[in-house]
């Protein structure tokens, strides 16, 4: 910091008479010249070759005194040196003639420590009087300069009255322990106090918040000196002026004007908003403006509140929304005390700020309108334009993830959103695609903010089968400044997994709906003696299964947490309660979805393999149950005839190959049965323990259960 501070000029620290330095550098000679009671100090010879033992007791005093009116202001005397302590560079101790009356010495000795006081603030308010020092040692610095002032005026009157002959020795020392004519300060106990308040500053340099503290702390440790008190309590207001003045800008208009890094704000302004867009881990919310550790202990209570009305008025500012928060005389921050007045301005700069803010984003950028179009989309809540993609995109999807273009992908998209009622949302040309280098499971275990229970072993499925478009296809959003800061990259990151595990699941769906149709065009056939009965009862038990998580997921999951989740961002309060309500819709959403369960998802998704495996199975299944009378057809020439034939009636290598094949496809429906109940009945333990710490798992356990007494 002090680098990009402006410099003292070299003078300015050369020169002693422009920095008071020369009390201790040039050896002060008393000008006291005037006559006392008709003695002239003149008339004792010698001068200073003479202790000032020679002198009786009555000159004694007189010079002692003289000596002392200089020595409150800095300046050696006659027989009163200045001294530096060995070892202290800013500490000094006064000493006295050895020779002098012990009662003389005595009185002098009771005062040197107001002279020492005195040298000692005199040093402090030149050297932090320095550009490096910060505002608050200036403003600190330049109220100890005006109590300097009256203080070294008090001297001057006291000199005046000592001229005059009013003044001696003992009424110097009342003044000096009583009230201060000038400053209406008590002069010893108040300098004292100062200096021990300077001695702990100079002594840890601090500046900025450690000042106001220190003062602070100070001034209720003197609780039982009002007068003192009170004179720290006006040096603690004097200092925090320019404190106020920076906590002012910050508050009413979202500017830290801080030259000497004092404010208990820092920016971080490596961290740019375009990273909420791009990176999970963005911090930008979050740590570009942050509290720093010294905090003013009468602002540490709404310290919190104060960041977040400047962070408001700097989101506004980065919008191009100039907006300032109104000021009024009665709203100025230059005074803080009992009454509490800077509480009330800042708690109502807080409420603008928020209200302003969240009115922005509510009704200019159309936040709920926003998440409603990434519902439609990424939570499937309208599924026509889906459909349509998932009938164009269907061989492009079969291919390995490498192996696939996204550039085709997305221009099948944007065929599919043109040609459904998806046109008619605005935003759908926000919709975009891409393709994961990894199934889901696989990529919630590099998700280290959520709370994954086992994701050491999470990756035995996802290698044990080949990986296609299917399962890394991913729809994406462009989300622009400022909705990133409550759609950042970590939300939509979640919004996408949710999405993958939808449609997957759809996949499924739409497999087994195929396999169905496969059963459901053969109905009128023949099929006695077959395992197609068989085959159409595992059809319609797998549909119910994939139909029921789909039920589950969006009508028992999904929109029960969207609308408990709308309605709190109807009467939020702030961005940051939009973002809480947000993110805890979202994680809710993941954790009820199965996603942060990795034990269920893959017992899930091996039920969703075998629903898949037997779906492409179904054209042969069902095609070695009654294509061979067709065979037959082509050799004898009557479909209707053989068909009508009895298996015994047949020759015996027919008959033998027909109950061959029907054998084969038994054995397989069969194997496909075992498998797939083994599944629903591994599963049941699972879900009944789960479901005793996540109780939403309960309906899906019941329904589990009803589908395994199915079969």
């Amino acid at each position: 910091m002090e680098s990009s501070c402006p410099s003292t000029p070299r003078w300015n620290l050369d020169r002693p008479f422009l920095t008071g330095r020369f009390h201790q550098e040039i050896k002060g000679t008393s000008r006291f010249a005037a006559d006392a009671k008709g003695f002239s100090l003149d008339s004792c010879s010698s001068g200073l070759e003479n202790p000032i033992g020679c002198y009786d007791a009555a000159v004694q005093e007189l010079i002692v005194t003289d000596d002392l009116l200089f020595a409150l202001v800095g300046i050696e005397g006659r027989y009163i040196s200045i001294k530096r302590v060995h070892g202290k560079d800013d500490a000094v101790t006064f000493q006295v003639d050895a020779s002098m009356d012990l009662a003389l010495q005595e009185f002098a000795r009771r005062i040197f420590p107001l002279c020492e006081s005195f040298l000692l603030i005199d040093q402090f308010v030149e050297s932090r009087s320095q550009f490096k020092n910060g505002l608050v040692n200036h403003a600190f610095a330049a109220a100890l300069r005006a109590l300097l002032l009256d203080y070294q005026a008090m001297v001057a009157q006291l000199e005046h009255q000592f001229r005059l002959g009013r003044l001696s020795i003992q009424g110097l020392w009342f003044y000096c322990q009583s009230f201060s004519p000038m400053c209406w300060q008590p002069m010893m106990g108040s300098m004292q106090a100062l200096s021990t308040v300077i001695q702990k500053a100079s002594a840890n340099n601090y500046a900025g918040s450690a000042v106001l503290n220190l003062l602070q702390s100070q001034a209720k440790a003197m609780a039982g000196d009002n007068a003192v008190r009170s004179l720290l309590e006006k040096m603690t207001q004097s200092a925090s002026n320019a404190y106020l003045s920076i906590l002012e800008r910050w508050i009413y208009e979202g500017v830290i004007d801080d030259p000497y890094g004092e404010f208990f704000i820092a920016e971080n302004k490596s961290l740019q908003k375009e990273s909420l867009t791009q990176d999970y881990e963005a911090k930008y919310w979050r740590e570009r403006y942050s509290l720093k550790e010294d905090i003013p202990s009468f602002l540490a209570n709404i310290a919190g509140i104060i960041l977040t009305t400047g962070k408001y008025l700097n989101v506004m500012r980065e919008c191009g929304h100039n907006v300032q928060v109104p000021v009024s005389e009665n709203s100025k921050l230059m005074t803080f005390g009992s009454n509490h007045h800077y509480l009330e301005c800042v708690k109502a700069a807080y409420d603008f700020a928020s209200g302003e803010l969240l009115n922005l984003i509510k009704e200019k950028y159309d936040l709920i309108g926003k998440l409603r179009s990434i519902k439609h989309y990424l939570l499937l809540d309208q599924g026509d334009f889906l459909v349509h993609f998932m009938d164009i995109a269907r061989e492009v999807l079969l291919k390995k993830h490498d192996e696939i273009s996204v550039e085709k992908l997305q221009s099948l998209l944007d065929l599919a959103l043109r040609t459904t009622a998806a046109a008619a949302d605005p935003c759908h040309e926000d919709l975009t695609c891409c393709v994961e280098r990894s199934s889901v499971l696989k990529g919630l275990s590099t998700l280290k903010d959520l709370d994954i229970r086992n994701v050491s072993d999470s990756n035995d499925l996802e290698e044990s089968i080949s990986i296609t478009g299917l399962e890394t296809f991913s729809l994406s959003y462009k989300i622009r400044w400022p909705l990133s800061i409550v759609i950042s990259r970590k939300a939509l990151t979640k919004y996408q997994l949710i999405f993958r595990f939808l449609f997957h699941c759809k996949h499924v769906e739409r497999q087994l709906c195929g396999a169905w149709q496969l059963h459901q065009g053969v109905r009128a056939l023949n099929t006695r003696g077959t395992a197609i009965s068989r085959s159409s009862l595992l059809c319609r038990s797998m549909l119910r299964f994939i139909n029921s998580l789909l039920h589950y997921l969006t009508f028992e999951v999904l929109e029960p947490n969207w609308h408990v989740m709308h309605g709190r961002l109807q009467t939020a309060k702030s961005i940051d309660e939009v973002i809480q309500h947000h993110d805890f819709f979202l994680d809710k959403c993941l954790r009820e979805c199965l996603l942060l369960l990795p034990e269920l998802l893959k017992k899930v998704g091996k039920l969703k393999s075998l629903c898949l495996q037997y779906a492409a199975a179904t054209q042969w299944l069902i095609s070695s149950s009654v294509d061979i009378p067709k065979l037959e057809e082509q050799s004898d020439g009557s479909l209707g005839s053989e068909r009508s034939k009895p298996l015994k009636s047949r020759n015996p290598s027919q008959a033998q190959k027909v109950m061959t094949r029907n054998s084969a496809v038994t054995d397989s429906i069969l194997k496909f049965e075992r498998e797939f109940n083994a599944e629903l009945q591994s599963l049941r333990p699972i879900l009944s323990s789960s479901s005793q710490a996540e109780p939403y798992l309960t309906h899906l356990a019941q329904w589990i259960l009803g589908v395994g007494n199915d079969q």
